[in-house]
């Protein structure tokens, strides 16, 4: 593609997603206009506006392109690491893990902290299942390590929804559906997106080389087992983060790589991977608007309007690409 055209594409990327960030800041069921917003948001005029859009929507804006980034750029990984295009951050039992360790301390009463930390116990323990198991059959056996485990953890899901309390169940089903009212601290997320994104750019060479197959990579001295051990880390690291943060959100891991390779007709991991990155945020905020005033003052899962566009979205991405 030529530089200009390529230049427009990405500019219009960046456009989208500042709209989608103003528009979320200034839209929602507390009654302000845009010019309110905007003054609460710099500090000034009404004490109200200043608490609202600076303590409940600015957060929650940065957390959704936080997660969404996160998620988007372990897709654009793992979709390199297997060579396949259904590949996305959930299948590595990650989140599966960190739901069975929220769960279980919601179960046993524990706040937002203590439901954070178990999460990341879980998901520590799943990847550790998933890569110990998963050791000398390459990344084929991997995959298929890290499907078992999913199946294995979503069973053990369904056991803890069916014995919780009443009282517990409301919370439990929206932190499985994905929801960024829990990520009353997104910086983790929107500093892990930034770092992943740098190492992203700075390792696309590479990327390009082991996505074009083991044996390529071999035949020009690419160490596949290390780089091998290396993404399914960092994948396993950013899903985990994603997932603390905000639960589970699927399709967008799935959905923005093909959508960044389709809108930059491109396959080449130093433009797809922040591509990728500005759309999966831009997207998960715009999922996130949408929850939060379709049904105002009730707030629904961002993780089911996700899953509601993303996917007849990747249903039209998948038709466009057999075109």
């Amino acid at each position: 593609m030529p530089g200009s055209r390529l230049f427009l594409r990405l500019a219009l990327l960046v456009a989208l997603a500042v709209a989608t960030a103003l528009l979320s800041l200034a839209w929602g069921s507390g009654g302000l206009d845009f010019r309110g917003s905007l003054e609460g948001l710099a500090g000034q005029g009404d004490v109200t506006a200043q608490v609202v859009v600076r303590e409940i929507r600015l957060p929650r804006v940065l957390a959704a392109f936080g997660v969404g980034s996160v998620l988007a750029l372990a897709g654009v990984l793992l979709q390199a690491l297997f060579r396949n295009p259904l590949a996305d951050p959930y299948v590595l039992g990650v989140s599966g893990g960190a739901a069975v360790g929220a769960l279980l301390a919601m179960a046993a009463g524990a706040g937002l902290a203590g439901t954070q930390g178990g999460a990341v116990l879980g998901a520590l323990a799943a990847v550790l299942a998933v890569f110990v198991l998963g050791q000398g059959g390459g990344t084929a056996r991997l995959l298929l390590t890290g499907v078992v485990i999913a199946s294995a953890t979503g069973a053990f899901v369904s056991v803890l929804l069916a014995v919780a309390d009443g009282g517990q169940l409301r919370g439990m089903v929206f932190w499985l559906a994905g929801d960024l009212g829990w990520a009353s601290r997104p910086l983790p997320s929107v500093a892990a997106a930034l770092l992943a994104l740098l190492v992203a750019v700075l390792l696309g060479r590479p990327l390009n080389v082991l996505a074009s197959g083991e044996l390529r990579a071999r035949s020009v001295g690419l160490d596949v087992d290390l780089w091998r051990t290396a993404i399914f880390a960092g994948c396993a690291a950013l899903t985990a983060t994603a997932v603390v943060n905000a639960g589970t959100i699927g399709f967008v891991g799935l959905v923005t790589p093909h959508a960044a390779r389709l809108l930059l007709r491109t396959s080449d991991h130093r433009l797809v991977g922040p591509a990728a990155a500005l759309l999966g945020g831009t997207l998960l905020a715009a999922a996130d608007l949408v929850a939060r005033t379709i049904a105002a003052p009730r707030q629904l899962p961002v993780g089911a309007i996700m899953a509601l566009v993303g996917a007849p979205l990747f249903i039209v991405l998948l038709r466009r690409r057999m075109a």
